[in-house]
Parts: structure tokens; sequence; C-alpha cells
């Protein structure tokens, strides 16, 4: 094994007293597979960042699993409420998983200015809302506090400020129809801006606007235990499935669950997508540097020839020659992923720290960056996956050396 591993090194660090032909070969070999390590890298962060980036948006205005009254038929206003007396609130422990739950009412509204309106969904929330989310897109004021007495405070969004004209501080009056009798004289509403946010999710951002519940309350005449439905957010997205059915199990005959998969089912169908361009991207770059490394390992064995016919006349087997080369492939393979590694993580890490680069068009992404996630168990897995594919593919090529014969060999220049 000491034989092997030495004379593997030698065909790599060994001096020569000619120029060696493979030494260019080799180094664009190396060069490959650092290069194809390191797109690997930037796919996988780039997709599966902007695939979390996403769903995190989703779930801070929607909650993972939604439970609501059956009979509001999925409506994005609250029409038959829900009681806040229920064997899962305040915390939901039936079921393992799940992080947190908060109630929420909605209730569709015109905001009216002296020049002009905006139609809206004002969203109850109180004091077990999870403003986790919005402490990252708030961009001017502070978070309203529902904690105490009722008040008028609201969060509003950029988009929406922007075509009202107003800013933290500015008072409005919005308009909200009665829920008994539409053609009754509205209800009215005096709020004033304490926060502004910006989400990039344009379809919530021109919608909602976030009001302390006790006005959708009190304008729908409920009780005070009566919200319009619950938002449960879990540890774990890729279970939601999953805990979606066990939730649902858990809850009352006229109660169901919605989660936000299916809610924005063309969103998440989009963002499936990811996951197949990575793995293409992943397939075509293994592909291009085992080519590279085959053609490496070939060079190799045609310029070691007479070597190799040496070490067979001194007695040497086929596979134990063969272990010598593949040693020497995978030496070279190791080298490229350290670069590839070094490179790619490295921009990564930029990335992310300092968000360089921005999207063209961030209303199509939901997002004005390009936001990069990986973890250490990926990077293991995806290193020892092209190790071992590469490697794979050279025991193939290396076959060759059984063909050599050591009288041709040691004749061969």
């Amino acid at each position: 094994m000491n034989l092997e591993l030495f004379i593997a090194k030698r065909l790599v660090k060994g001096k020569q007293h000619k120029i060696s032909i493979s030494a260019p070969i080799i180094k664009i070999a190396i060069a490959a597979i650092a290069l194809g390590i390191l797109m690997m890298l930037i796919a996988m962060a780039t997709g599966v960042g902007l695939k979390y980036k996403i769903r995190e948006k989703i779930a801070a205005f929607n909650g993972h699993i939604q439970i609501y009254n059956y009979d509001n038929n999925i409506s994005d206003v609250s029409v038959i409420p829900v009681s806040l007396q229920q064997e899962f609130y305040p915390n939901f422990n039936l079921v393992e998983g799940v992080r947190h739950i908060q109630a929420v009412a909605t209730k569709a509204g015109i905001i009216r200015t002296e020049d002009t309106f905006e139609g809206i969904i004002a969203k109850g929330v109180g004091k077990d809302y999870d403003w986790t989310a919005f402490k990252d897109f708030l961009i001017e004021g502070s978070l309203p506090s529902y904690t105490s007495e009722l008040n008028t405070e609201v969060l509003m969004s950029k988009l929406m400020a922007s075509r009202l004209q107003m800013v933290v501080g500015d008072e409005f009056f919005t308009l909200f129809l009665k829920q008994e009798d539409p053609s009754k004289v509205p209800n009215q509403r005096k709020f004033k801006i304490t926060g502004i946010y910006d989400s990039g999710f344009e379809e919530f951002d021109g919608t909602y606007i976030f009001v302390d519940i006790r006005h959708i309350q009190r304008m729908n005449q409920w009780a005070e235990d009566e919200v319009g439905n619950f938002e449960i957010f879990l540890n774990d997205f890729d279970a939601i499935d999953e805990k979606s059915q066990e939730i649902y199990g858990k809850t009352l005959s006229t109660l169901d669950t919605q989660t936000i998969k299916n809610k924005y089912y063309k969103i998440f169908e989009w963002i499936g997508l990811f996951d197949f361009n990575i793995a293409i991207i992943i397939g075509i770059m293994i592909i291009v540097g085992g080519i590279n490394m085959i053609t490496a390992l070939l060079v190799l064995i045609l310029e070691r020839t007479p070597m190799i016919g040496v070490l067979k006349a001194l007695g040497a087997d086929n596979w134990s020659i063969r272990k010598v080369f593949l040693y020497n492939a995978a030496y070279l393979i190791l080298i490229g992923l350290f670069w590839g590694n070094l490179l790619g993580l490295g921009l990564i890490w930029l990335q992310d720290k300092f968000r360089y680069f921005k999207f063209p068009n961030p209303q199509e992404y939901y997002i004005d960056y390009i936001p990069v996630y990986i973890d250490l168990p990926t990077i293991l897995l995806l290193n020892f996956g092209v190790l071992f594919l590469c490697m794979s593919m050279l025991l193939i090529p290396s076959y060759i050396i059984t063909r050599i014969t050591p009288v041709k060999a040691i004749k061969f220049d």
C-alpha cells in the first residue's frame, strides 16, 4: 500500500527529465473539478436560499397551517367566527413540532383620503401575534403594540403608503361594510400609521394592513373570545403535509385545516422546480468533471506505459497498478474539491454578508437580492458524492492497464 501511494504521488509531484505531456491535462482536470463544485455550491445555495426566503414570507402572512370554520369556505375575509375556547389554544401541545399558534381575523375595507382611495384587507392581530418576520420587513417607524388597551396603531406596507401618499405618523379613515347588512352605513375607523414594512411580496404588500383584532371583533359584533381563524407555525416545514393531517384529527368536526402549500399552490409549484434545476446543474457538472478526469487518467496511463511494463515485470498484478493510478486521480480530485470549496463557500459567504448580487426584476422573485443558504451536511454530502461518482467513472478507463503487456510496454517510447 505504501509503495502504491508513493508511486501515485510521484506521478504528480515527481521530478522529470523531460516536459510532461500530462501536466496541462492534469491542470485542466483539476480546474474542471474546482469549477464544477463551485457551480454546484452556488446553484444549491441560491436555489435553496430563494425557496426558503419565499416560503418564509408567505408563512409570515399566513402561518404554515390555518384552522378555520368550514363555513368560511377558505375566504380571505373572516365571516364565521371560531371560539378561542379550544383544547389546542393558546399552547398547541396535541401535536409535536408545532412552534407557535396565534389567533387572527380579517375584514375587507377601503382607505379614503382627500385625493385617492385604496381597497385593503385589515388583518386583526392580538398580543399572541408573532412579529419576528416583520422585524426584518420593517423599514420605518415601529411595530404596533396590542398588548394593553385598544388603540388605533396600524402597520402599513411601503407600497400601499406610496399609493396613498402617506408616511409614519399620518392618520386616515377606513370604511368597513357591515357584515350583517352591507346596505347599511359602513363602519368607520380612524387609524394612525406607526410603522411601514416592505416584504417585497406585492400580492401581500398591496393588500394587508395590520390592526388591533378588537376593532374587527367589535365591527363584526363578536365576543371577546371569538376570532376569524388560527395560524400555526411549525418547526419543520418539510413535515407540513403530515402535520396538517395530525392537526386536522385533533380539532373539532366543525373546523378545517389548510396549508399554505395548498392555498398558494401555484407559487409552491414554481419554487418546486428549483430542485429539478439544481439536480440538472449538479448532473452536468459531475459529467463534465468526470470526463476531464477520464481524459487525464488516460493521458497518465499512456505517458507511464513503460513504468507499467516495469511494474508488471517485477510481479505487480493489474489491480495493484490500477490502484496506483486511481489513487493519483483521487488526489487530483481532492485538490479540485479544495479550491472549488474555497472559492464557492467564499462567494456564498460574501453574498450572505453583503448582498452584492441583486435581481434585475425583484417583483418576479419577491425579493430584491439573491438569497443564499447552505448547511454543513449538504456541503459534505455534495463533496463525498462528487468524489465517489468521479472515482466510479474512472474504474472503467483504468481497465486499459490490464491490456498492456510488459514486453511491449518496456519498448514503448
